[in-house]
C-alpha cells in the first residue's frame, strides 16, 4: 500500500473535498483522511429540521455550483448531505473513509511532513488540514450543578421536540443554533425558556429582496479579513441568527414571547433547581435590533447610492418589551423543566498537529491559509480570508488560491542524465 503523497488532504468534509478537487484539477497526487465518512457533520450533528439560513444560490463548491431548481430556496438537512455526497461522486476524489488522523508532524531531517493514522503511517511533502474549527462541544461547568434527574445535551445532539422527555425545556444560548432550535420546540408546542445572549440578528428580506441578495451586490461578501473593520476579532464573534425555515423568515424573539416563550437573561448562577439570570435581556434584546436595524441602513445607502429602484419597507417596531423585574430567577421543578440544551458552541481541538504554528488560544497563525511552517495550510475555518471561508459560498476561492500555492511549492526535480538535459534541449529548440 502506498504510504506516500505529494499532499495530504485532512478531513473530507466541503472543505477538504474542495482541496481535492483543486489539486486533481491541477494533476497532484495526494489522498484525504475522512475519520468519518463524507458529510459527517450535516447528517450527525445537526437536527431533523435543519437547513441552510443562506439562498441555495450561494452553495458554489469548485466545480459544482448548486445542481437544483430553487436557488432562491435553502436546502434542508438531507439535502445538504445529498449535495455533498453528489459533488464528491462528481469527481471521485480518492478518499479514506473511517480514517483517523492521531498525530501530524514535521521531520527536519527529511522535510518531510508524518501523519499518523488508525491504519498506519504516512508521509507527504504537503499537509492541508481541513477540518474546520468546531470539534469539541462546549459546555459550561455550572451545568453540573443542575438536578441530575434533568436531560442535558448539547444542540449537536438534538434532533427533534419527540425525542426528548416530557416537560418544558431550557435552552441556553441564542446564536444560530439556540434561537432555531428554540424556534423548533416552540412551533412544536412546547414550552421553552430561552436564556437570551448577546448574538446579533439578520432581518431576512428587506426592500423587495433576501438580505443575502443584498449583501453580496454590495461585495460583503468579498471582503477579506485585513479589509474588515474587526480585523481577526471577526472570527469569534457570534453568527447573526435568522432561519431559512418554510421559504426562510427572521427570528423575532419578541414575537416568540407575546406567543408564550419565557426569555430571561444569561444564565448567572445554578443552585440545584433554582436558577438566576443576569438582568441584560433588554440589552440584548435591543443590541440585536440595533444590528439589524444598521444592516438595514447599509443598505437604504447603497440603494440611494446607485439609484435601484426598490419598495420602502415599514421602519421596525418591536411587539415587545421584558418587564425588568420578571423571569430573574426560575426553579426547575415549577416549571416543570425536563431538558436543558447547551448552544453554547465549540471548542477548536488542534492538539493532535505537534507542528508549532499556534498561538496562545490554539488558533493556527495564518495569512489566508499559509502557515510559516512550509508545505502546511489551513482550510475551512471561520473567517479562513472571508465571510464565506468555512461555508459553501466561499471555500472554493480559498481552494483555488492554496491549490495554486502548494503547486507553487511542490519541489522541483532536479536534472542529473544528460539524456533529461538532451530532452529539455530538443524541447527548448522546437526540434
Amino acid at each position: 500500500m502506498k504510504t506516500h503523497y505529494s499532499v495530504i488532504i485532512i478531513g473530507g468534509g466541503q472543505a477538504g473535498l474542495s482541496m481535492s478537487y483543486c489539486l486533481k484539477e491541477r494533476g497532484i497526487d495526494h489522498i484525504v483522511f475522512e475519520k468519518n465518512k463524507i458529510a459527517h457533520s450535516w447528517r450527525s450533528k445537526r437536527w431533523d429540521s435543519f437547513c441552510l439560513v443562506t439562498p441555495n444560490w450561494q452553495c458554489q463548491l469548485p466545480g459544482y455550483p448548486y445542481p437544483g431548481n430553487d436557488p432562491h430556496g435553502f436546502m434542508q438537512k438531507d439535502e445538504i448531505v445529498q449535495y455533498v455526497e453528489r459533488y464528491a461522486a462528481s469527481f471521485d476524489p480518492p478518499v479514506e473513509e473511517g480514517v483517523e488522523v492521531l498525530r501530524a508532524a514535521k521531520s527536519e531531517p527529511q522535510k518531510l511532513f508524518e501523519v499518523e493514522t488508525s491504519t498506519g503511517h504516512y508521509t507527504a511533502e504537503q499537509v492541508v488540514i481541513a477540518v474546520g474549527g468546531y470539534h469539541i462541544p462546549k459546555q459550561p461547568k455550572l451545568a453540573e450543578r443542575l438536578p441530575s434527574h434533568l436531560v442535558q445535551l448539547h444542540s449537536s445532539a438534538y434532533r427533534n421536540p419527540q425525542s426528548l422527555p416530557d416537560g418544558a425545556v431550557l435552552v441556553v444560548g441564542t446564536g444560530q443554533s439556540g434561537c432555531q432550535i428554540a424556534e423548533d420546540l416552540h412551533l412544536a408546542g412546547r414550552q421553552v425558556h430561552l436564556c437570551v445572549g448577546s448574538a446579533p440578528r439578520s432581518p431576512r428580506r428587506y426592500r423587495g429582496q433576501d438580505v443575502v441578495d443584498w449583501l453580496d451586490q454590495m461585495g460583503y461578501y468579498d471582503l477579506s479579513i485585513d479589509q474588515h473593520p474587526q480585523k481577526e476579532k471577526v472570527r469569534t464573534k457570534a453568527n447573526h441568527y435568522v432561519t431559512g425555515r418554510d421559504g426562510g423568515r427572521e427570528i423575532d424573539l419578541r414575537q416568540f414571547a407575546l406567543e408564550g416563550m419565557q426569555l430571561h437573561g444569561r444564565l448567572k448562577s445554578v443552585n440545584g433547581a433554582q436558577l438566576e439570570f443576569q438582568t441584560n435581556l433588554k440589552q440584548h434584546l435591543d443590541q440585536a435590533d440595533a444590528v439589524a436595524e444598521s444592516i438595514k441602513k447599509s443598505i437604504d445607502t447603497f440603494i440611494a447610492t446607485h439609484q435601484i429602484a426598490a419598495p420602502i419597507d415599514p421602519p421596525f417596531q418591536p411587539v415587545w418589551q421584558p418587564d425588568g423585574d420578571t423571569n430573574l430567577t426560575l426553579n426547575c421543578e415549577t416549571a416543570t423543566i425536563g431538558t436543558v440544551i447547551w448552544c453554547t458552541g465549540y471548542d477548536a481541538d488542534f492538539t493532535w498537529v505537534e507542528i508549532p504554528v499556534f498561538d496562545g488560544k490554539g488558533y493556527p497563525g495564518h495569512d489566508r491559509g499559509v502557515t510559516g511552517i512550509r508545505g502546511l495550510y489551513f482550510l475551512g475555518l471561520p473567517w479562513l480570508y472571508t465571510w464565506g471561508s468555512g461555508r459553501f459560498s466561499g471555500v472554493a476561492r480559498d481552494a483555488t488560491y492554496l491549490a495554486d500555492y502548494v503547486v507553487a511549492s511542490m519541489p522541483r526535480t532536479p536534472v542529473t542524465h544528460a539524456s533529461d538535459w538532451s530532452t529539455i534541449n530538443e524541447f527548448l529548440l522546437g526540434s
